[in-house]
């Protein structure tokens, strides 16, 4: 799997707190989400949340990987602006009147 989806999917769970919510907000399956955080966590060899049947919240390794992860997500975010900004070209009709 894709480790930025990986990182979006735990950070957006941080911050929605829960899989329901977060699948919502990234437009996928609760299944997808819990796939990709159960693949980071492999992937890493730690837990990163604490699930109960009401509510999930980060681990304190889960907190700290969480502060790494949403700057990586921000500056990567700004990555693709960026270049957006950079090709985007003016159009449209300019009318020069004399």
């Amino acid at each position: 799997m894709d480790r930025l989806t990986e990182m979006e999917a735990f950070a957006t769970v941080v911050d929605q707190g829960g899989f329901t919510d977060a699948a919502r907000k990234m437009g996928i399956s609760k299944s997808a989400v819990s796939k990709h955080v159960s693949s980071l966590e492999a992937r890493l060899g730690a837990r990163l949340l604490n699930r109960t049947t009401r509510r999930v919240s980060p681990t304190e390794i889960g907190l700290a990987y969480y502060d790494r992860a949403r700057r990586v997500l921000n500056d990567a975010g700004e990555a693709d602006a960026l270049v957006t900004s950079m090709q985007s070209a003016p159009s449209g009709l300019l009318r020069i009147s004399v």
